[in-house]
């Protein structure tokens, strides 16, 4: 399909609350969590554009304020409140006005994919459907089964039945009037399932399928992540990042980069605008650094590496493959990361962080995140009060901090544990329970006060 035959609207859906993603949906909409330290929405807006779409709605509520700030200075995206919806058919419906042309698209806001998948919806003219197939078992989605070029079928959270999901569809105005009719409880569900109360998108292309209507699927060929638990953004991180450097084939240095001649590089740097690399750092491998970062004094960064703008790192601090560092970022003296720090996050003297810290937060000198369980198994997942076990040891046993949180010194976190945004870990604690939003953990410390004198030892 040609640029030309391209849909001019695409409609990106992101109104939802993203309770499951706790700790990270409650200051921000999904469609903004950072994946390699840019937004999931920014690079779907990016994927579409790179495919013909000259203007793009976003369906919005929760938080519609931060996306508002993101698209400030852009007039091709708009953003459309739709108000506390009751599901994505009605959140699709709530922008039906602003779609200005017969065929358009629809994209899930909370959804990573590559912009070469999001070409294929150019294959299916007035209606189709781009899937990806399943990496956790089927009863995580509202899921289908293929055959020969269409949909065979449908079903919400199967058991065993289904094969993809969704990702994005193909659509026509004629076929709103689906979406408008769907019912409140999804209509094709296995036996003995209990159905939440709510209106989904892909219950439109159930009926459809009832009414003869066939539709066709394209599949994604490269990974795709459907962002729904913290784990899910941990493993599209590693990902993506290992992508972004794997795709620098030279040194790439910036206005004002330097690199200090005493650096061990081995691989290649993308340095950003008026950065640096200081003495004696060394990096093993590929790293993506953004403007106005400073690298310096004995950094070890592993490669595959992900830095952001105004970042200091340094000082015997140890980098693990696959990390990403947000904007702001200072990780130094002696600090360990392996995984995730939203923007304006400190690590600072000798602590180990191994998971996901949110958006301003300040980790404590010598606090440590145990990753590995003496029996050597994976940490189960409270999610909404259903348990889950995520398929890797990186990714069950990594800790999720969120934003705005703060350990004092010494501060344990046992492997696989949740710290709601907000909350203080107080000097020597042992986390071992996921921890509230908005708490203060602290150690009551029983002492006890002896006379200590010459007469007393034996003189």
């Amino acid at each position: 399909m040609s640029h030309q035959d391209t849909p001019k609207t695409a409609i990106i859906l992101a109104a939802g609350k993203g309770t499951k993603m706790w700790p990270y949906g409650e200051l921000r909409p999904k469609c903004l969590l950072p994946v390699a330290n840019q937004p999931v929405i920014e690079h779907q807006v990016q994927g579409l554009r790179a495919n013909g779409v000259t203007r793009i709605v976003i369906a919005a509520n929760h938080h519609c304020s931060r996306i508002r700030s993101l698209f400030r200075s852009d007039p091709d995206v708009e953003i459309v409140d739709v108000g506390e919806t009751h599901g994505t058919a009605e959140s699709l419906l709530g922008v039906a006005t602003h779609i200005n042309s017969a065929k358009f698209w629809v994209v899930y806001g909370d959804i990573w994919i590559h912009e070469k998948d999001i070409a294929k919806l150019g294959d299916l003219g007035d209606l189709g459907a781009l899937v990806v197939r399943h990496e956790d078992r089927p009863g995580n989605y509202i899921g289908c089964s293929l055959f020969e070029g269409h949909l065979e079928s449908i079903i919400g959270h199967s058991r065993e039945k289904t094969s993809h999901h969704f990702v994005g569809f193909a659509m026509h105005t004629n076929f709103l009037h689906y979406v408008a009719t769907v019912p409140n409880f999804f209509p094709s569900v296995d036996v003995g399932m209990m159905v939440p109360n709510e209106l989904h998108l892909e219950a439109a292309l159930v009926n459809m399928m009832r009414d003869q209507i066939h539709i066709p699927f394209r599949e994604t060929e490269r990974s795709c992540f459907d962002l729904d638990k913290p784990w899910q953004l941990l493993a599209a991180n590693n990902f993506s990042v290992k992508e972004r450097c794997e795709e620098i084939i030279e040194n790439q240095l910036h206005a004002g980069a330097t690199i200090d001649p005493s650096a061990t590089i081995n691989g290649f740097i993308r340095l950003g605008k008026n950065s640096h690399i200081g003495t004696n750092v060394i990096i093993e491998g590929n790293c993506w650094v953004g403007d106005n970062t400073h690298i310096t004094n004995g950094a070890f960064l592993t490669g595959n590496i992900v830095i952001g703008n105004h970042c200091e790192i340094g000082y015997g601090c140890y980098v693990a493959p696959n990390s990403s560092i947000g904007d702001y970022s200072k990780v130094l003296h002696g600090a360990e990361l392996s995984g995730v720090l939203f923007e304006n996050v400190y690590l600072y003297h000798y602590m180990e962080i191994a998971g996901i810290v949110g958006e301003n937060s300040d980790i404590g000198a010598g606090t440590v995140c145990g990753s590995l369980r003496f029996d050597d198994g994976l940490v189960s997942h409270r999610v909404k009060g259903r348990y889950e076990v995520p398929r890797t040891q990186e990714l069950a046993n990594g800790c999720y901090i969120g934003d705005q949180c703060r350990t004092g010194v010494n501060a344990i976190i046992l492997p696989g544990r949740k710290i709601g945004s907000g909350s203080i870990i107080g000097p020597g604690v042992i986390v071992s329970e996921d921890l509230e939003s908005n708490k203060l953990l602290s150690l009551k410390q029983e002492q006890v006060k002896k006379d200590w004198n010459p007469d007393k030892y034996g003189w």
